[in-house]
């Protein structure tokens, strides 16, 4: 706080709000860095032998089915009937129009085969599955949980 001693009647009062604007940017910055690690789909991915490196999918089109059977696009839950406008309406600004999905091991194949069977009934052909690839020993590569 500043006074002006001036004059005998006039005070005035300052805030200085530098600090409150530096401790607010700082909270923002750690928000906006940390907030992308939060937003996951707790899918358990199947392992394969003959798997390829896993594409990084942060700005692709991913359709994901978790364990209950649940379908999520780019990690926004959507309903069965939802998916295929979801996945159109994210492909439309990509050069690349391919779509992954990752179903959980424990999902039921039919789930995963209704997400393929309506991507394709949308006239939408480049789909990919994403897999964990094997190791040595029985261990799997890290990978999304």
């Amino acid at each position: 706080m500043a006074m002006d001693l001036g004059s005998k009647r006039s005070f005035k009062a300052d805030i200085n709000v530098t600090p409150l604007v530096d401790v607010m940017l700082v909270l923002l910055i750690i928000m906006m860095l940390i907030a992308p690690m939060l937003r996951q789909v707790a899918v358990t991915l199947p392992e394969a032998d003959n798997s390829g490196e896993k594409p990084d999918t942060q700005a692709q089109t991913v359709v994901a089915v978790d364990s209950h059977g649940k379908f999520y696009v780019n990690l926004l839950p959507v309903t069965p009937e939802d998916l295929i406008r979801r996945v159109q309406g994210a492909l439309e600004d990509k050069k690349e129009k391919i779509v992954y999905v990752m179903g959980d091991k424990d999902a039921k194949y039919a789930a995963i085969m209704d997400a393929m069977d309506a991507l394709r009934g949308a006239r939408i052909e480049n789909i990919a599955l994403i897999t964990e690839r094997k190791q040595e020993g029985g261990k799997t590569t890290g990978g999304r949980r």
